[in-house]
């Protein structure tokens, strides 16, 4: 028996297949499959049985859930501990803050001096990445506090509103789309797309936006960040719907803005784990965060308090 074995138990029992344990723990399916083997094997217990797809806890599974929890709860505790100890000793605290990627870049350096200042005994460690990247970043305890677009997508996070942004369409100074106040899907039939990746919340959005409307969308690229986006849209070679909030953090004087029509919005807020204590530390670095976030939202941003 092993860590690795406790962990994708624990995230089975909370997800209730072994998709959904994969995307917790960030590991393909076949991987999570495979530990739950040996964990029974292990173990000589059979733990869950499948039914319509789905891994039902058996009578012993529940039995040692409590124990597994605690194993992993010590198991992090003790991984904290000592990354305390590497980053500076006794003394010093470490907070794990997780952003999308645009922010990490454009708005944390601003909020991390002002933070550290505040608090010199802390250690902050920032990570960047996709929502789902946050949310796994939480489930795993490889992060404390997360920004996140609500609804989560995992289970296991307690997430408190903040902020509503919506979606814009951007596109290179010059674009005949700029005479337009807004933008719908027949407008952009047969124009370049540059879309986020499929797996994401607000391309499925989209496409159904464009599915309603009966236009097909003509994707050349699919990136991962919107500063990604913003960087191709800004070189010229399509347009792109973005976050409006995070599109006003990538030089938007290099390309320009539109509302898009029909209205996607997007709510984010902090997220932690659920039932985890919340320190004043925390709660803290999360008002900052925000704060800092609607100060820098200007009304082009149709950005709102929710």
């Amino acid at each position: 028996m092993n860590f690795k074995q406790l962990e994708a138990f624990q995230a089975i029992m909370a997800s209730g297949s072994a998709t959904g344990a994969a995307e917790r723990l960030g590991l393909s399916q076949p991987a999570i499959s495979r530990l739950l083997a040996q964990f029974e094997e292990d173990l000589g217990l059979r733990l869950f049985v499948r039914e319509k797809g789905r891994l039902l806890p058996t009578r012993e599974a529940e039995a040692l859930l409590q124990d597994a929890q605690g194993l992993v709860d010590s198991v992090q505790c003790f991984r904290r501990h000592s990354e305390q100890l590497r980053l500076g000793g006794f003394k010093r605290r470490l907070l794990k803050v997780a952003v999308p990627s645009t922010l990490a870049t454009a708005l944390m350096p601003a909020i991390a001096q002002r933070f550290m200042q505040a608090h010199p005994d802390v250690v902050l460690e920032v990570l960047s990445g996709s929502y789902s990247d946050a949310e796994r970043a939480l489930l795993g305890r490889a992060a404390d506090i997360a920004l996140v677009r609500l609804p989560t997508e995992m289970q296991g996070l307690h997430a408190s509103a903040g902020l509503e942004s919506d979606a814009v369409c951007i596109m290179p100074k010059g674009h005949v789309l700029e005479q337009q106040s807004e933008v719908h899907p027949i407008d952009l039939a047969e124009t370049p797309l540059i879309l986020l990746g499929r797996q994401r919340q607000i391309r499925h959005e989209i496409d159904m936006a464009f599915r309603q409307a009966r236009v097909l969308p003509r994707v050349i690229m699919e990136v991962h960040s919107v500063s990604v986006a913003c960087s191709h849209v800004a070189q010229g070679l399509g347009v792109s719907i973005v976050n409006a909030l995070l599109a006003s953090y990538c030089q938007p004087e290099t390309f320009s803005i539109r509302s898009f029509r029909p209205r996607i919005s997007y709510q984010l807020g902090v997220a932690t784990l659920e039932g985890a204590a919340q320190s004043p530390l925390n709660v803290g670095f999360a008002q900052m965060l925000m704060d800092a976030i609607l100060a820098a939202a200007g009304p082009a941003t149709h950005t709102r308090l929710v």
